[in-house]
């Protein structure tokens, strides 16, 4: 299989790929089949995000912590786990070595960043029990 350089066109079919691994992970599925109405409006604002990330084209004007914050509850750090070998394993299959490992880098600094959001963004929420002398 020819494996495509990191450029748009190998974006999108690795989004595409990955997205439909997740799709079909019994752990995983459930959650963004839930979420997600929209798939290819979905798969085209990954991509975005993706291009921003690693081209550097600016495509992506989301915020992704706020984006995930209402699903806060549902996201384990199991579940970052899982999506991370899924992600490993579809960039592995879909790239160049070093490509992929680049890719799987910053995929795992993305999900602690996240991560760490939103634990402190749910520790914030939590109201304070204050009492008054």
């Amino acid at each position: 299989m020819s494996r495509p350089p990191l450029n748009e066109d190998g974006l999108t079919m690795l989004v595409e790929a990955f997205y439909t691994r997740v799709r079909a992970d019994p752990d995983l599925g459930p959650i963004f089949e839930d979420v997600v109405t929209d798939w290819p409006e979905h798969l085209q604002t990954l991509t975005a995000f993706w291009s921003s990330v690693m081209l550097g084209t600016g495509r992506y004007k989301g915020q992704p912590v706020p984006a995930h914050m209402q699903f806060r509850d549902r996201i384990t750090p199991e579940l970052f786990d899982r999506w991370l070998a899924l992600w490993r394993e579809t960039t592995s299959t879909h790239m160049p070595a070093d490509v992929a490992a680049t890719l799987q880098d910053k995929a795992a600094n993305i999900a602690r960043s996240l991560q760490f959001a939103l634990s402190f963004y749910a520790r914030r929420a939590v109201p304070q029990h204050n009492t008054v002398p």
